[in-house]
């Protein structure tokens, strides 16, 4: 970035660079005050408030809590991207779609890419990287993501959170050399649902909260339906079956069509780098971007923080 400062041209205007910067801004504000505030709804109040969660509201409470994690995040980082271009400046990428890795090493490579970059040259490499042999790669890896984990805060559930994902990259380092292959969709299923539970750990205030959300996921708490399904009456009558809404963690019918937007925006549309890459400039831009930003700053009507303020 330094060299940019310096750079003479970098002071004159650049009209297409503050458009782009807009355009960028807008969808990273989008997803911060629109996207990720609507989930944090349900993740505080399964987190925080709800004493007890079902197999349904804990899936709901986790579910959220990722995808409110992303958007507030990568909405963050993508206004921090759009403002620093009205000054000719570009930051380095942040994320690349990190929700469709297909292992995690893939997920560490497109997640926070600045802070991976940063434990790799001056934790991973200093220890030695990958040149002292294979047990001391695996004593480097795990020593990277603990410290990775304490980075975010002194929490043992922090440091829990680092150790799974250190974990995690030595299983797939062993599996790659035994040769073990499996469909890239089940992979990814594998990879989606290990961060999924993973943040859980990560999001918990403390170990009782992880718990209480954890065992609501792997049904020891009752497994309920949809209340929704109910209608269905072969469900209903061919079934021993508990229905219940999602009132306990201020959720609705509304809840599960977030929850599949989330899914869809993140596995099948551009993320913002590749929108930057295939940028021109147009009325249709200017349009979407406007419309991003006045439905924005409509929702702005309560306190809202960044999560990652708090790292």
């Amino acid at each position: 970035m330094m060299p940019q400062f310096t750079n003479i041209k970098n002071k004159d205007v650049n009209y297409r660079n503050i458009g782009l910067g807009l355009y960028i801004f807008s969808i990273g504000l989008f997803k911060k005050v629109v996207i990720a505030d609507t989930f944090s709804i349900w993740s505080t109040a399964g987190f925080d408030a709800s004493t007890n969660l079902n197999m349904l509201e804990a899936w709901v409470t986790s579910l959220s809590y990722t995808f409110q994690l992303y958007f507030d995040f990568s909405g963050y980082t993508d206004m921090a991207v759009g403002a620093a271009l009205f000054f000719n400046i570009v930051l380095p990428i942040n994320f690349n779609s990190p929700y469709k890795a297909i292992n995690i090493q893939d997920f560490w490579r497109r997640w926070h890419i600045t802070l991976s970059r940063f434990l790799r040259d001056y934790i991973y490499i200093p220890l030695g990287g990958n040149q002292k042999g294979e047990s001391r790669v695996y004593y480097n890896i795990m020593i990277t993501f603990l410290l990775g984990g304490l980075w975010h805060g002194a929490g043992w559930t922090f440091i829990f959170w680092g150790f799974l994902h250190g974990i995690s990259l030595l299983a797939h380092r062993i599996w790659g050399k035994i040769g073990f292959k499996i469909s890239k969709s089940l992979s990814w299923f594998i990879t989606f649902n290990f961060v999924n539970i993973t943040w859980v750990f990560f999001r918990a205030k403390e170990w009782e909260d992880a718990m209480k959300v954890l065992t609501g996921m792997f049904g020891f708490n009752g497994i309920k339906l949809p209340n929704f399904l109910e209608k269905v009456s072969y469900i209903s009558k061919s079934f021993n079956v508990e229905f219940a809404d999602l009132s306990n963690i201020k959720g609705n019918d509304l809840t599960y069509v977030w929850l599949i937007l989330g899914f869809i925006i993140v596995l099948l549309f551009n993320n913002s780098y590749q929108k930057m890459t295939s940028f021109k400039m147009g009325y249709k831009t200017i349009s979407f971007s406007t419309f991003l930003f006045i439905l924005s700053i409509l929702s702005l009507t309560k306190v809202s923080e960044f999560l990652y303020f708090n790292f």
